[in-house]
């Protein structure tokens, strides 16, 4: 059985000097699919310069960020020491766990030559028992992603976050979830099962697409119900197009978020605020 759809949506839109934001969730319709409560949407834009400066230091608490660069490179720092970089294909995802302030630089990636940007970034909400474990942070390079090849040859999967049948990514799990980028060439189709219980989302960014029989424009964030069932994916373009897959168990602990925090609590939230402001974040010490 195929799954239904809940509902669909294009989001909010807003400009950052060149790039071009879309704001897919939270949105009108939920706050969360699974344990994702954030994800916006960096558009194809090209950066002309390469700035050195980041894109503006802030807290984080009770979640972990993930971010997804599809062209271009993100350098992160952050309070508790940690540096990274990744390019074109990579990912990095952060604990902000019981509090850290954390930067990231998006620019082209220099070792290619194209000078566009684009990608993507979310917010995996921690369970309870998580919130207050200590910050961590992993840099995933493209060639560390799991991929595989489609039957058929039809396309690709790439595992950012959680499993595929033996594709295991090495982001870490605290709850099922998953992230996938599927890639399918024009005229194909590819299916994948959901267990009953899960909460999954689909983003379009390149082309429409066929989900379930129903056509979906480029730029539109589907959510399907809650039961088993499949999702049957139908390029009927003429052009490669791209596919997000996103979801997991629902979260049903309390969600309260304020800001960039997400706690369990009006209090937790509090909380949070007054431990940034009493400097108990620590500060990004960035070394040349």
């Amino acid at each position: 059985m195929k799954k239904k759809m809940s509902f669909s949506t294009k989001g909010t839109s807003a400009a950052v000097g060149p790039l071009s934001i879309q704001r897919m969730l939270p949105n009108r319709y939920t706050n969360k699919v699974g344990p994702f409560v954030f994800l916006d949407y960096v558009a194809p834009a090209v950066k002309e310069t390469i700035t050195q400066n980041g894109m503006g230091a802030h807290p984080h608490r009770g979640i972990a960020t993930l971010t997804y660069i599809l062209q271009g490179e993100v350098e992160h720092f952050d309070s508790a020491g940690n540096k990274g970089k990744i390019y074109s294909g990579g990912t990095q995802w952060m604990k902000a766990g019981n509090g850290i302030i954390h930067d990231e630089n998006l620019n082209y990636d220099a070792q290619s030559e194209s000078k566009y940007v684009q990608g993507f970034q979310f917010w995996i909400n921690l369970p309870a028992k998580h919130k207050a474990e200590k910050p961590a942070h992993i840099a995933v390079q493209a060639n560390e992603v799991p991929q595989k090849a489609l039957p058929g040859n039809y396309g690709w999967i790439k595992v950012i976050v959680g499993n595929y049948e033996e594709l295991s990514s090495k982001i870490p799990n605290y709850s099922k979830q998953f992230l996938y980028h599927i890639q399918l060439k024009a005229g194909k189709q590819f299916s994948v099962e959901i267990e009953d219980k899960i909460e999954v989302a689909a983003f379009l960014p390149t082309q429409k697409v066929m989900l379930n029989d129903a056509e979906f424009q480029k730029g539109t964030f589907v959510v399907f119900d809650g039961n088993a069932g499949k999702i049957e994916m139908t390029n009927t373009s003429q052009a490669t197009i791209d596919i997000l897959l996103f979801g997991g168990e629902e979260y049903t602990e309390p969600v309260v978020a304020e800001g960039p925090f997400v706690m369990n609590s009006q209090a937790e939230i509090a909380g949070a605020y007054r431990d940034f402001y009493a400097g108990k974040y620590g500060e990004i010490k960035v070394t040349t």
